[in-house]
């Protein structure tokens, strides 16, 4: 009696020489293309490095580019539109008239009477430490 696996294989075996076909014109293929580009580097001496960070680092993450440009984009939007326009007009709104500018000084001196003097109070000053020794402080925590 047959195995599976024997089963497989002698069903699969005819389809060992199309694949052994693809796979040399596949690697045929692959060492033309790196035999020519071996060709244009030594040509040129170095690869252009824009192109080959355009391959390397953009190409393979356009979809990450992509959702952090639009990010950007929508910070960038959503920044503008919280623009506060009170702010602009305060820019363009004329200086305050001498008459208030008076009137806000007067405010100020009945303030500064009713709360009184905007002294500090005086702190008591800190008593001197006097380091002790640490023998002393030992027998002082055994002894109680």
């Amino acid at each position: 009696m047959k195995t599976p696996r024997e089963i497989l294989f002698a069903r699969h075996q005819a389809a060992a020489p199309k694949l052994d076909a693809i796979r040399h014109e596949i690697v045929g293929q692959a060492s033309n293309l790196s035999l020519s580009g071996k060709i244009q580097k030594s040509e040129t001496g170095k690869m252009p490095v824009l192109p080959l960070i355009w391959r390397e680092l953009v190409l393979p993450c356009r979809r990450i580019w992509a959702g952090l440009a639009a990010t950007w984009i929508l910070i960038f939007a959503f920044n503008f539109s919280q623009r506060d326009p009170a702010e602009l007009l305060a820019r363009k709104s004329s200086p305050p008239s001498p008459e208030i500018i008076v009137t806000f000084r007067e405010q100020e001196k009945l303030l500064a009477e009713l709360v009184g003097p905007n002294e500090p109070p005086v702190a008591e000053k800190p008593k001197p430490f006097l380091p002790q020794p640490r023998s002393e402080g030992r027998n002082e925590i055994l002894m109680t």
